[in-house]
Parts: structure tokens; C-alpha cells; sequence
């Protein structure tokens, strides 16, 4: 999908790991193309113990879901920082946006209603089933216009 999605990809981040790089990296792209203000940190080991998918499934949709948030917004008010570190094993990584975001009441997540006007909610909650395998967990919060999503993965260093 991000082949179709893109057809040159720039280089905003290096992180040290090749794939925080493709992934942050596509999305800021898109990101640029959205007119969506971006300000992003992120330095990783060269191997995580992390799957790649759960790496494309844990930045993909937090930024999926921040870039969704920004097109709501006026385009002067778009905006999304990212910073993602590595420090003694763990892993953070931290996405914060100008939102409009409503807490639909689903077991108490938040939650979206896309053009076909149909519940979804589905990316935070893989999100969170992504990162359950390596002990992490996520953290949502939404106030005064900012939704900020956090994700802390414990033992994310080593071979696959």
C-alpha cells in the first residue's frame, strides 16, 4: 500500500535502524504532502527484538491515526511530533497531534468515524496487541486540542 501511497519517499529521519526509517520516514512524507507541520526525534539501535510488522503495526498507526486527526484541523493548526528513543532496553516512542478527537464511549477507547461514517477504533487496539509481547504498553490522552499516544517496550534490543 505505501508503494501506491508513494511514489518517492524523502529522507526527514535517521534513526539508526533501517526500518524506524522507512516507516517514519514514508509517513512524513505523507505528512509534507498533507501540509501537516511535523517536528520529529527518533534514534534506535541497528536490531531490535522487535518484529518488523509489529514496528509497522505500532508507528504505522499512530501516525495513520495523527495524520487522520490533522486532516479534521484547519491547515494552519496540523501538526505532529514524534520522538522515539532507546535508552537501557527500552523503547519509547511518543506521537502528539492537533486534534479534534471525540472519546467515543466502546469500552471506553477512542475511536474514529471514517467517510463510510462506520465505527472504527481498530488501530490503537493493535497498537496494543502489538506491543503486549514485549511487555510494553500504551498510553493515550486527549486534552485542550493535543492526542498524544505513548508506547514504552521493555527488552527490544538483541537478534531477532
Amino acid at each position: 500500500q505505501l508503494e501506491k501511497e508513494l511514489d518517492r519517499v524523502d529522507t526527514f529521519v535517521r534513526s539508526g535502524n533501517l526500518m524506524v526509517d522507512a516507516i517514519l520516514n514514508s509517513k512524513l512524507t505523507l505528512a509534507r504532502r498533507q501540509e501537516v507541520a511535523v517536528n520529529c526525534s527518533a534514534k534506535a539501535p541497528e536490531r531490535l527484538s522487535v518484529e518488523d510488522v509489529d514496528l509497522c503495526v505500532i508507528l504505522g498507526n499512530l501516525l495513520d491515526n495523527a495524520l487522520e486527526a490533522c486532516r479534521e484541523m484547519e491547515s494552519e493548526k496540523r501538526w505532529i511530533n514524534i520522538e522515539a528513543s532507546y535508552t537501557k532496553e527500552v523503547l519509547m516512542v511518543s506521537v502528539c497531534n492537533s486534534s479534534q478527537v471525540r472519546k467515543r464511549d466502546r469500552g471506553g477507547r477512542y475511536a474514529t468515524t471514517k467517510n463510510d461514517h462506520c465505527f472504527h477504533g481498530l488501530g490503537l487496539y493493535s497498537v496494543e496487541q502489538a506491543v503486549e509481547p514485549y511487555c510494553g504498553q500504551l498510553e493515550v490522552e486527549y486534552r485542550d486540542g493535543v492526542f498524544r499516544a505513548a508506547v514504552v517496550m521493555y527488552g527490544c534490543y538483541g537478534e531477532k
